[in-house]
């Protein structure tokens, strides 16, 4: 047989296998596809936030969206809700076309082309726009079943839940009732007992002493089986707080914290404490972050009582106080605790355990130092222990740690060189190379 007949067959024959391969590549890609992102914890594709989420969803979930069938989008919500049904296989999505009976629509309180409902169990949760965030707090919500009553007493200069000045709690609440907590003014000269059905009251502060009638109000709540948070600054505990202090045998120590070692850390005031690592306890469990602590009041234990104390704030052992005006209190050395998880058996038939947690500092959840190290995290730990949703204390923190890339003036320097001379002069070397061998064949 003719040499040059098979080697034209066999070019014939490697192409058509080309060709063949191509071909089934295109069919499996056009039914299966494979996203590797290689972003820190997958930033690009889902949050670790969102995935750990939907694993806390332990049952199917159906969601309705009601788009019109003109137009793109009803494939652009599929499309965006694809990578989630494929975290979790038992997420169903369903389309209604709005138009069909406006009626119902009217009834159903569907005013939005494409307006998502999320149904899980007997739970309900609504969305008029699809982004990942709006979508991962719509999943915390029906995670905890119903919003959260979270009760922030007002009228003595405490800090502000919806105030936006520096020591007010705004951002950090605004937040929470993202995720599913609605925070409600308390005034004791309005009212003369914490409502019905709220769920946990904020004690954030008050630079002024309670009225007598709110004191007796927040002992009765306590009595009660009501859950507790108390931000006690340095200096502020008078004798209105007491009756309050001895309701849960803690004692707010006199004077502030100072740490010499923070200057190690870049801090230059000693009454920023800095913390890296926790005592053990069900709120900082697995929490790794760095949080900062400006002006903290230490506690203690007074006596033994039917609270169960765990100190999950504790300063280093180069800690130790000083009095508000600057004179070093030696008596005081630490570690030293300033921060203390309250529980015990509930005296409420309505709950099985009550949950009381107090702070020697509310700065840190303040709008000024919110945004510093993990201080936002931790704030949402502590709110998710007091409210009893325990499943969602471990939620990896909010955002990404790959969205600034810090370099030093040397790389920034190396980096120019690299990109502005070398790789340059590499590609002219390669070039050359490449004629100078075509000039010799």
């Amino acid at each position: 047989m003719n040499v040059s007949f098979m080697r034209r067959l066999n070019g014939w024959l490697f192409a058509l296998l080309i060709l063949l391969g191509a071909c089934a590549i295109g069919f499996l890609t056009a039914r299966h596809d494979h996203a590797v992102d290689w972003t820190y914890n997958s930033r690009v594709s889902m949050s670790p936030e969102t995935r750990a989420v939907l694993a806390k969803l332990d049952g199917p979930v159906d969601i309705i969206s009601y788009a019109s069938p003109q137009g793109d989008l009803r494939q652009t919500i599929a499309a965006a809700l694809q990578r989630y049904q494929q975290a979790k296989p038992d997420l169903h999505l369903s389309f209604v076309d709005p138009q069909q009976d406006p009626a119902a629509m009217r009834n159903l309180g569907v005013t939005v082309d494409g307006e998502l409902i999320l149904h899980y169990r007997d739970r309900q949760q609504r969305m008029d726009t699809l982004t990942e965030r709006s979508f991962t707090d719509a999943l915390e919500r029906l995670v905890r079943g119903n919003d959260r009553i979270v009760a922030f007493v007002t009228g003595d200069g405490e800090r502000r839940a919806d105030g936006l000045g520096n020591a007010d709690l705004g951002t950090f609440v605004s937040q929470l009732e993202q995720s599913g907590m609605r925070a409600v003014p308390l005034n004791f000269s309005q009212v003369t007992s914490v409502p019905e059905h709220t769920d946990l009251v904020v004690l954030a502060g008050p630079q002024a002493a309670l009225a007598p009638g709110a004191t007796k109000a927040l002992t009765d709540y306590l009595a009660s089986g009501g859950n507790l948070l108390w931000l006690a600054d340095p200096g502020n505990l008078d004798t209105s707080l007491q009756p309050i202090a001895e309701a849960l045998a803690i004692r707010v120590l006199p004077g502030e914290l100072v740490d010499a070692s923070s200057a190690a850390l870049g801090l230059k005031d000693p009454r920023m404490i800095a913390l890296g690592d926790y005592p053990p306890s069900r709120i900082t469990r697995g929490f790794t972050l760095t949080t900062l602590f400006p002006e903290v009041a230490p506690l203690a234990e007074v006596r033994k009582s039917d609270w169960k104390p765990e100190p999950f704030l504790r300063s280093s052992p180069q800690a130790t106080t000083q009095s508000l005006n600057g004179s070093t209190t030696a008596s005081l050395k630490g570690p030293l605790d300033f921060g203390f998880a309250l529980s015990r058996l509930s005296p409420s038939p309505a709950k099985s355990e009550q949950r009381v947690a107090i702070i020697g500092n509310g700065d840190f959840l303040s709008n000024s130092y919110l945004g510093n190290g993990g201080n936002r995290a931790l704030g949402e730990r502590i709110f998710d222990w007091l409210l009893g949703d325990d499943q969602l204390i471990s939620m990896p923190p909010r955002g990404a740690p790959d969205r600034v890339l810090t370099v030093s003036q040397g790389e920034l320097s190396l980096l120019s060189v690299s990109f502005i001379v070398l790789i340059p002069l590499l590609l002219l070397v390669i070039g050359g190379m490449i004629a100078w061998r075509r000039r010799r064949a």
